[in-house]
């Protein structure tokens, strides 16, 4: 039999001896249920502590048919903890009907025995035992619904790491972060506190009367508390310190206890290094900074009654009620409690109407301070929080507010961040909180014209949010069009009982206010030949949505579409398709730019280098793709729109999603994860296809830039792949222009750097291109054709080795349209006279001649 231990055992308790009448590994014949027979052998024996409160379990005391008494010795106590449950009760006669009256599996308030306390002087006081008052039933599962009113389960409740953080198939489940400690089959025990009316008389025995049912006793302890050991306190924060060279081991036990510090009559809710932010210098730190960690300082958060102590490694007991009234207690001290109620809105500062922002609070010991319906601990890890909170680099922690929210706030210094998109200036405040706080009030300033001047921003890729959850975190970041893309993951399929192929939440059809919008769309995929974002078609989903087995869809599915036939099915659905987190996977997607099926290539979370130069290989070619911006959100852990797309539709043409859409499709956009940007050349905007005469001539590139969030450095000017022109910008705003000479056929287009102080320069913005056809030299590059035709010969291989295809004329088609993508852009390499050699997919005479 097991002991049970959920944590420290508090000093105020003693247990009481109890000779009972029942050995619980032996209930057989006891005229008790087969199911409490067969949970005694696993029932709680032993030194236990359950709530802080120290039992000794040796026989129980069942009460059945008679009166059954124990005596020990004598024993003053203003509280006595009783550790018992009670035998199943019928809740149906014979024929299955409920027994009247209906009192539920655990029949409720039904008097089970009485317990009669025995005092020294031979006086007595009689206690009525009811069930699911002061006794509960005993068979795990005790059914939802069905818990005591004056009793706790025992053991205590527990923090519980989310998924991610152990070793666990309980996902669900691990989101709630709290369950009991310890597990078992010998069922649910109860803990009852009865409070003596008479603690200076002592107690010397317990008579135990029954009146219904069976009832088990299994051990008594007399607590010297001056108030009910099961009632705690609400949550308190404190700042552990750590000794000198200690680490911190945030790993907790099966009892959800914590190695350097625990709690007898209360709990540990949490644990985790003390966020340190620049207080001093807050105002003028930059927006969305993470905080540095500390080593030695531990924020806590627990919940304990007033007579609670903590047991840190190394230090004798702390009594909880010492950090309470002196502010500390050996390595403890206290974070002042968050109890001040304050509303907090976000208006414009020109129209002082509501705004949607990212809001951020923090305390003077860098505590996270959540609106009141928000967690406290959002949770950033992959698939495991769809909700709508967002957190930098796992450790600052943000919430999505509509204009309004009520927080609870300590008194004192609170610090505050406000964050909406690329076009308005982030907010840092420090605001003093008084007893007479009330409200708040944060004035935003739009500083960033881009809306108005035609564009609006996107997101082409965001999974596992709701319509809902989408529409305000895009409107909080400033982002016009979130796509919320499904998927398959294995055996999961997302957001496919949302898709409807036709409603564009947030648009004025479906009641919004049309300036934030959110659709639904795919994102289908495929291991090995690639992923391809499938944005606003209408009709019927696009399934199956992944294909090929693992890791993208189940295991023993078969390849059945290409990327390119995804593509065609979209564009006959009068959609927009994406190439997904361009270039990976990469293999197919050369297919489907070269057959003319891809409008857009996405660059995600940072505009890196080598996603652009493979870009540069198409462009080089003459197949002109936009540029657009996507996140690829799957968690709290990426911000609705990091990475953007803006998208032109100019001041006379409404913005609706098919507005938006046809902006895509014509490449009239750029990407960003911050500067903003106007480019022309020739005064024609990005997607444009020009023409210059045989030899060329000179074009007039003009260019403006913009950023609010991110300080630029330099822009650039990309004409073929390489760098043109260079200049250093002003880190706020600029503008300039360039006289180019072009002697061949080049793409055009205007790249932004930029940084924050202390981080390293990058690619902050890029530009769709403008096409420049010279006559007579077409758009081609040798080397980037064949690296384009090895990735589909990687595909085709891929179909003809290991990809499971279970249908040979899918096979077949399959392999046509990858044969007809290769000899398309094969043949012009021979119009055009490249000679090369490769592995061809058809052999040839050209291929044989020096």
């Amino acid at each position: 039999m097991p002991a049970c231990i959920d944590g420290p055992a508090s000093p105020l308790f003693t247990p009481l001896p109890l000779q009972g009448n029942a050995d619980l590994c032996e209930l057989a014949g006891s005229g008790v249920s087969a199911e409490l027979i067969a949970a005694g052998p696993y029932a709680p024996s032993g030194a236990c502590v359950c709530h802080g409160i120290p039992f000794a379990v040796d026989k129980a005391v069942l009460i059945a048919d008679v009166p059954v008494s124990c005596a020990f010795a004598p024993a003053s106590a203003p509280w006595l903890v009783f550790m018992h449950t009670s035998d199943i009760r019928p809740f149906r006669d014979a024929q299955g009907i409920p027994i009247q009256p209906l009192d539920g599996i655990a029949r409720l308030g039904e008097h089970a025995a009485d317990y009669v306390m025995c005092y020294a002087d031979g006086s007595e006081e009689r206690v009525t035992i009811r069930r699911r008052f002061q006794i509960g039933l005993f068979q795990l599962p005790f059914g939802w619904g069905e818990n005591c009113f004056a009793a706790v389960l025992a053991p205590k409740c527990c923090p519980r790491p989310a998924a991610h953080e152990q070793a666990t198939t309980e996902w669900g489940q691990s989101q709630t972060r709290a369950g009991i400690a310890g597990s078992g089959g010998g069922g649910a025990y109860w803990l009852w506190a009865w409070e003596n009316p008479r603690p200076q008389v002592p107690l010397v025995g317990i008579r135990f009367e029954p009146v219904s049912g069976a009832v088990l006793v299994s051990a008594v302890s007399a607590g010297q508390v001056v108030s009910s050991p099961l009632r705690w306190e609400a949550r308190r924060k404190a700042i552990l310190t750590l000794p000198e060279g200690e680490r911190f081991y945030p790993a907790l036990d099966h009892n959800g206890l914590l190695a350097q510090i625990q709690l007898d009559l209360g709990q540990v809710i949490s644990a985790c290094p003390r966020p340190r932010y620049p207080q001093e210098t807050w105002e003028a730190t930059i927006h969305d900074c993470p905080p540095q960690l500390s080593d030695r300082e531990i924020l806590i958060e627990y919940t304990a009654h007033p007579q609670a102590m903590f047991h840190c490694t190394g230090e004798q007991p702390i009594p909880a009620a010492e950090l309470t009234e002196h502010g500390s207690a050996g390595p403890l001290c206290v974070v002042t409690p968050a109890r001040q109620s304050v509303v907090i809105r976000t208006v414009a500062r020109d129209s002082g109407l509501p705004v949607p922002v990212r809001l951020h609070l923090h305390g003077e010991a860098g505590e996270y301070l959540p609106p009141i319906d928000r967690p406290r601990l959002p949770n950033p890890s992959f698939l495991e929080e769809n909700g709508v909170d967002y957190v930098r680099d796992g450790v600052h922690y943000g919430t999505y507010i509509r204009g309004e929210t009520r927080v609870n706030l300590p008194l004192g210094r609170v610090y505050l961040e406000v964050y909406k998109g690329f076009e308005m200036r982030p907010v840092r405040q420090v605001v003093e909180i008084t007893s007479a706080t009330s409200e708040i009030t944060i004035e935003l300033e739009k500083v960033l014209p881009w809306r108005e001047r035609g564009w609006v921003s996107a997101d082409t890729h965001v999974h596992f949010l709701s319509p809902s959850a989408a529409l305000l975190q895009g409107a909080c970041e400033g982002v016009n069009v979130v796509n919320v893309l499904g998927s398959q993951w294995g055996e999961m399929h997302s957001s496919v009982a949302d898709f409807d192929g036709c409603t564009t939440w947030g648009s004025r059809e479906a009641g919004g206010d049309g300036e934030h919008l959110v659709r639904l769309g795919s994102e289908n995929r495929q291991n090995i030949l690639g992923h391809i974002s499938l944005l606003g078609y209408n009709g019927a989903l696009i399934a199956p949505m992944c294909n090929g087995g693992p890791l993208e869809s189940a295991l023993g599915d078969p390849v059945d579409a290409l990327l390119t036939e995804w593509a065609q099915q979209c564009k006959r659905q009068d959609g927009v398709v994406v190439m997904s987190h361009f270039p990976y996977p990469r293999a197919e997607h050369a297919a489907t730019i070269i057959s003319g099926n891809a409008d857009a290539v996405e660059f995600m979370t940072s505009i890196d280098p080598y996603s652009l130069l493979d870009w540069y290989r198409y462009l080089n070619c003459g197949y002109l793709t936009g540029a657009v911006g996507g996140t690829d959100k799957m968690g709290a852990y990426v911000a609705v729109g990091a990475t953007r797309t803006y998208a032109y539709l100019g001041t006379e043409r409404a913005f609706t999603y098919d507005a938006w859409k046809e902006a895509v499709r014509q490449a009239r956009t750029f990407a960003t994860c911050g500067p903003l940007l106007e480019f022309s050349v020739d005064g024609h905007p990005t997607g444009t296809r020009l023409t210059l005469p045989a030899g060329g001539g000179t074009v007039e590139v003009a260019w403006s830039v913009a950023s609010v969030v991110v300080p630029m450095t330099r822009v650039e000017l990309i004409v073929n792949g390489e760098v043109r022109e260079s200049r250093t910008v002003h880190p706020d705003e600029d503008a300039g222009h360039w006289s180019v000479r072009l002697e061949r056929s080049s793409w055009l287009a205007l790249l932004v750097r930029g940084h924050h102080p202390e981080q390293p320069e990058a690619i902050q913005a890029h530009s769709s291109p403008v096409m420049v056809a010279v006559d007579g030299t077409p758009f081609m590059s040798a080397a980037d054709a064949l690296t384009i035709l090895t990735q589909i010969e990687g595909a085709l291989a891929y179909l003809d080795t290991i990809a499971t295809c279970t249908d040979v004329n899918a096979y077949r088609r399959m392999r046509l349209a990858l044969t007809s993508a290769h000899r398309s852009l094969h043949n012009r390499m021979h119009t055009a006279g490249w000679a090369h050699r490769h592995t061809a997919v058809e052999d040839h005479e050209a291929h044989h001649t020096d």
